[in-house]
C-alpha cells in the first residue's frame, strides 16, 4: 500500500483523477489493470493471502510500483521466491569514489576491486608494486592468474592456490547461472591454460573470501598476505580484495619500505639476486 501512494496516475501513464481522488496514489484496480492481473487475486496479494504467484507477475507488480532492486527482491522474499540478484541503483553508482578512497587509505598494503566477472576495475598503488598490475596487463584476475607470468614467479604456493582460484571461481558462477560474461571468461581461460582446464574438469566448488598467499617479490623478498573479498550491498557487482600481512612475519615492514620513495627507487634498480 506504501508504495503505491507515491506513485501518482500520471507517473503510471494514467490520467490523473484530480480532486476527485479521495486518496494518493494508485488505487488496488488500476495497480492490477497496469500489471496484467486480476483485482481480487492484487487484493489478495497485498493482503498477504495464501495464493500462488510467479516471477513473471511479481515482475510486472514490481515494474507498475516502480520498486528498487532491493524493494522487489524484498517481494520475492514475502512471496516465499528465491531472490533475484540486486542490481546497482543509479544513484549508487557514483560510490566508486568512496571505494577508491578505501583502497587508497588501505596503503601501504595492496588492495584491487573487481567487479562480478572477476575483472580489474581499480587497484592501489601497492597492488601494483607487489602484484604487477598495471594498465598494460591482463585486467582479468583469473585470466591473469593462469597466464600472467609474474603470478608464477612470485607465487610458490602458485598450484595449491590454484585449485582454490578456481574452486572460487566457480562458486561465483553459480550465483550468476547462465551469464554470458562468466562463460566469455571460462572459454577464454580454457582456451589459453591447460592447467585451467584440468582443474575446471574437477568441478569442485567452494565459496570465495579468504585465501592465504606467499610471494616471492623480486626486492624485499617473501611476503605473506591473506587476501579478504569485501562486498558492499549498495554495489553488488563489485568486490573489495584487501591483503593484510600475516601475523608472525616482516611482510608489513617490508609493504611499508616497498611503497616509499626509497623502495621505489629499489624497484627502478633492483639488487640482482
Amino acid at each position: 500500500m506504501s508504495r503505491r501512494a507515491r506513485i501518482s496516475p500520471g507517473e503510471a501513464g494514467l490520467p490523473d483523477g484530480g480532486a476527485r481522488r479521495r486518496t494518493p496514489g494508485l488505487r488496488r484496480e488500476e495497480v492490477a489493470v497496469l500489471a496484467g492481473v486480476g483485482v481480487s487475486w492484487y487484493q489478495w496479494l497485498e493482503q498477504g493471502r495464501d495464493i500462488t504467484v510467479s516471477a513473471q507477475v511479481l515482475d510486472s507488480v514490481s515494474r507498475v510500483l516502480q520498486l528498487t532492486s532491493a524493494e522487489r527482491r524484498h517481494l520475492y522474499v514475502l512471496a516465499g521466491l528465491n531472490p533475484p540478484a540486486l542490481q546497482v541503483a543509479p544513484g549508487d553508482r557514483g560510490k566508486c569514489d568512496g571505494l577508491r578512497r578505501l583502497i587508497e587509505a588501505w596503503m601501504p598494503f595492496p588492495a584491487h576491486i573487481m567487479d562480478v566477472h572477476w575483472n580489474t576495475v581499480m587497484y592501489n598503488d601497492a597492488a601494483a608494486l607487489v602484484f604487477g598490475m598495471t594498465p598494460d596487463t591482463v585486467q582479468n584476475c583469473l585470466i591473469a592468474f593462469f597466464t600472467d607470468p609474474i603470478y608464477k614467479e612470485r607465487s610458490p604456493q602458485w598450484e595449491r592456490n590454484a585449485c582454490d582460484v578456481v574452486a572460487h571461481f566457480r562458486a561465483a558462477c553459480s550465483e550468476h547461472p547462465g551469464d554470458d560474461g562468466f562463460r566469455a571468461v571460462v572459454e577464454e581461460a580454457l582456451e589459453l591454460s591447460p592447467e585451467f582446464a584440468a582443474l575446471w574438469k574437477r568441478r569442485d566448488i567452494r565459496p570465495g573470501g579468504q585465501l592465504q598467499k606467499r610471494m616471492v617479490h623480486p626486492v624485499v623478498g617473501a611476503l605473506h598476505v591473506e587476501s579478504t573479498q569485501l562486498r558492499v550491498p549498495a554495489r553488488p557487482d563489485l568486490s573489495i580484495v584487501l591483503h593484510t600481512p600475516l601475523p608472525g612475519t616482516d611482510t608489513a615492514e617490508k609493504l611499508e619500505w616497498l611503497t616509499s620513495p626509497e623502495g621505489r627507487r629499489g624497484l627502478m634498480y633492483p639488487v640482482a639476486g
